[in-house]
């Protein structure tokens, strides 16, 4: 075989095997695209199988809910009915016959925005009831009533349902601020169970801001509910992000409420709780907090007794939750009053029975709430006066006796010595009838005053509104200087009233450390070093937390440390010394005279003493045993 046909056969061979090649290639790609037509047929095939069952259900659903009790009920489109009072103007939905919204007409009480103010509007707010029927379940948020019945004062948001109806009354109260809602079934004994005693209830809102301070408002806000025991309670005001309680008890009634506030939910017959819940909301969204509650509540199907409900919806004035809740015929004490709030048992009866008055005979004279707090604080410096005058004195006398300490630390410089010159000192105290206590005393007394009205001036609602020098309103802080975004410890703006009171608390300071020093030791005022500097270290303690409080109550307490400067300045421009000396040591002759007199020994030095007696002697004992041995 020569060249040319070995070339040739070669030349033959790779066109038939690239021909191969290529309908191998050709072939095997025809099938895959097959394939993936054959795919997207079956896709499409699919759709549309899913598309007609997803047809078929729904007629098939169209079909049944012509046949629901309720199926013309939630066909509709929502519309409002207004009825109003005196004090209330209330819009209420069709769509779920509840409320949509509540305006208070009264003028004293005026929105962040200069209007009405607004407990809540739009989908603000939600209550459902709920109950469970043989065929179909009535869940009111679904289903559309019509409004019969209509008055000014009153509705029936009517709701037919199988030959009968589903019926929710409301009735407002003449100047008042407390609307009646009753529910009650008319011809539906067999639309429901025979088995069916009770209704369920879910309760919803999200809480809008009315105050300017929001931290402030915040801690005034939260879940309060009455028990059939008739104790208050709570739902905690601080900690994390949502608080929620799971209940076992039947309550009279549950009330939302914030700062000012107050909406009550007031139950004829106990409702059943399950569970209860607070979430606060973003700072800068409008609202504070949202509340949640589910409940269960007795209810007739025969519609013999309606399931009846009272409403309160108006300002936390400790007189008007008095009024409205005289208006209930049910005779229950439900202690409204205690929404407002006023501290601890001992501080709260302060509050109520002594403050409480004093602010409304005040405030019933036409003055400017400013004013009011300053003629109180000078009332209430007036009636501790003597308790401030004789805290002054015990430490004056301590004062005059220095001279007489000073010399007893001479008389034991050393350090060994120091349990002896106790001893002397409680001896020199008992024996002129003086006690380093005598100054503390009087001042304890007069912390109850202090901590009632830090409760009292916040969640005082007249404080709302009114205008005082530079601040626009003494229930929330006066921002003098505002920088408009959040410095940590501080916030967005600086007080002059919180300013103001931390300055007058350091001049405070200064002066009582001062009295403090004139009648103490070298060594005494050692030992009260630290406590010197916490003294001063407290305004500005106090600034921080105080920053966004009430202007009203730091304008009391600012003028109550002005008060105590020129009352302390008046008791020293007052006392003599000399005649102090005087009387100290008449004192001191009559108590040497008479040895066995019982007041040395049942006196507190005298008492010390006895003690300081008996440390040493064993201290003696010791020493004597140790040298023994």
């Amino acid at each position: 075989m020569n060249k040319n046909t070995l070339t040739a056969f070669i030349l033959m061979a790779v066109v038939v095997f690239g021909f191969m090649a290529y309908e191998n290639y050709a072939r095997r790609t025809q099938m895959e695209e097959q394939a993936v037509l054959d795919s997207i047929a079956q896709v499409e095939a699919q759709k549309q199988l899913k598309a007609q069952q997803k047809e078929l259900k729904q007629k098939a659903e169209e079909a049944a809910d012509t046949l629901n009790p309720l199926f013309e009920a939630r066909q509709g489109k929502a519309s409002s009915v207004v009825i109003e009072n005196e004090l209330l103007k209330v819009t209420l939905t069709t769509k779920g016959g509840q409320l949509q919204k509540v305006e208070l007409k009264d003028s004293t009480y005026k929105s962040r925005e200069g209007g009405n103010v607004v407990l809540f509007d739009g989908k603000d707010q939600n209550m459902k009831f709920m109950v469970d029927g043989k065929t179909a379940n009535i869940v009111t948020d679904e289903l559309f009533f019509t409004p019969t019945e209509v008055s000014k004062t009153g509705v029936t948001m009517h709701l037919p349902v199988a030959g009968g109806s589903f019926d929710i009354v409301y009735s407002l109260k003449p100047n008042a601020y407390m609307l009646d809602m009753d529910v009650k079934a008319t011809g539906l004994e067999g639309f429901f169970p025979s088995k069916t005693n009770s209704m369920q209830i879910e309760w919803k809102e999200d809480m809008k801001q009315q105050e300017k301070g929001y931290d402030f408002e915040t801690r005034y806000s939260t879940v309060t509910y009455r028990d059939v025991d008739g104790d208050t309670h709570e739902l905690s005001v601080s900690g994390g992000d949502e608080e929620e309680d799971e209940f076992e008890e039947k309550l009279k009634w549950i009330t939302y409420k914030t700062q000012f506030f107050s909406q009550i939910l007031i139950a004829e017959q106990p409702v059943s709780v399950s569970k209860m819940s607070s979430e606060q909301l973003e700072k800068g969204s409008g609202y504070l907090k949202t509340y949640k509650t589910a409940f269960e509540a007795d209810f007739d199907p025969k519609g013999i007794k309606p399931t009846s409900f009272h409403l309160y919806l108006g300002p936390n004035k400790f007189s008007t939750l008095k009024e409205n809740e005289e208006l209930l015929a049910s005779g229950d004490d439900l202690d409204l009053q205690s929404l407002v709030y006023m501290g601890w048992p001992v501080i709260k009866w302060i509050n109520r029975f002594i403050f409480l008055y004093a602010f409304d005979f005040l405030t019933s004279l036409g003055l400017n709430m400013g004013i009011v707090l300053v003629l109180l604080t000078l009332i209430v410096k007036f009636l501790v006066f003597p308790l401030m005058k004789k805290s002054y004195i015990a430490s004056a006398n301590m004062r005059v006796l220095r001279p007489k300490m000073d010399e007893i630390s001479a008389k034991y410089p050393k350090k060994e010595d120091a349990m002896l010159k106790q001893q002397e000192v409680m001896k020199l105290y008992s024996e002129y009838g003086v006690s380093p206590m005598g100054g503390c005393l009087p001042m304890v007394i007069q912390m109850p005053i202090w901590i009632a009205l830090f409760n009292f001036i916040p969640n005082y609602i007249e404080m709302r509104g009114q205008s005082f020098l530079w601040a626009d309103d003494l229930s929330t802080y006066d921002d003098v200087i505002n920088w408009g975004f959040n410095i940590w410890g501080i916030g967005d703006h600086l007080s002059l009233f919180c300013i103001l009171w931390c300055l007058s608390t350091v001049f405070n300071s200064i002066i009582t450390q001062r009295q403090q020093q004139y009648a103490m030791t070298e060594e005494q005022q050692q030992q009260m070093s630290m406590m010197k500097w916490m003294t001063y270290l407290m305004p500005v303690i106090f600034f921080f937390s105080f920053n966004s409080y009430s202007a009203g109550l730091n304008w009391y307490y600012f003028i109550s440390g002005l008060v105590s400067i020129i009352m302390m300045w008046f008791l020293r421009k007052t006392t003599d010394d000399a005649e102090l000396l005087r009387k100290l040591e008449k004192r001191h002759a009559e108590r040497k005279a008479n040895v066995g007199d019982k007041k040395k020994t049942s006196s507190i030095m005298g008492r010390l003493q006895a003690m300081q007696e008996k440390q040493l002697e064993i201290l003696k004992q010791q020493q004597e045993r140790n040298n023994h041995k």
